[in-house]
This record gives C-alpha cells, structure tokens and sequence, in this order.
C-alpha cells in the first residue's frame, strides 16, 4: 500500500506549513488526485486518519478534487479523456497516446488556524 508513505510525505509537507505560519490548528485539507495516479483515495484518507493518531491531519476534514484523464493522440493530434494508459483514441485506433492529466497527486490547499 504505497498510499501510507504519500500519507506520510503529506503529513510531513502540513507540519512544515504549519509552522512555517505558525497554526496549531489544520481544519481542512483539499488534495488533487488523478483518476490515472494509481493512487486510491479511500486508502489514502485511511491511512491519513489512521496512522497519525494526534497529528493535525488526522483531525481534518479531506477534500478530495479527482482530476480526470486526458490525453492526445500522438498520431492524429486528438484530445480526448481516458479511463486508463491502455485506450485507444477515439478517433484513429492508435494507442499511440500521450497523457496530458489525469496523473496529478498534490495538495491543492489547506485551511488552517
């Protein structure tokens, strides 16, 4: 389950910001996750809430905005949105695509106090 070390580089980047603006309190954490990024977000809220029993993140509500894929067409230049790295484009067959988003996996913002 790689989602326990993003869970803790997560946790690593609030505590920085934190005290970089001297919060003691996190209220809200807003994550952008690619529906491509291989991560899983009930997993990584899990191991958010789980494994740092008196951290700030553990006690914030998470957000998550899920980002959807999209690619273009190496061959005949078409955008389009895929579910995974093994479509097809929509127009021409080729899998010869090359994903523009959809892989993203970054704090978008947080609320603190």
């Amino acid at each position: 389950m790689h989602e326990l070390s993003i869970a803790v580089n997560i946790a690593e980047i609030v505590e920085e910001e934190m005290q970089k603006h001297d919060a003691s309190q996190l209220n809200e954490i807003v994550i952008e996750i690619g529906k491509m990024s291989g991560v899983v977000a009930e997993l990584l809220e899990f191991a958010l809430k789980e494994s740092f029993d008196n951290h700030a993140v553990s006690k914030a509500n998470i957000v998550f905005n899920h980002i959807e894929g999209k690619a273009e067409c190496l061959q005949c230049h078409t955008l389009q949105t895929v579910e995974n790295l093994y479509n097809p484009c929509i127009n021409c067959g080729s899998f010869n695509l090359s994903i523009i988003e959809g892989k993203e996996l970054k704090i978008k913002s947080l609320l603190i106090e």
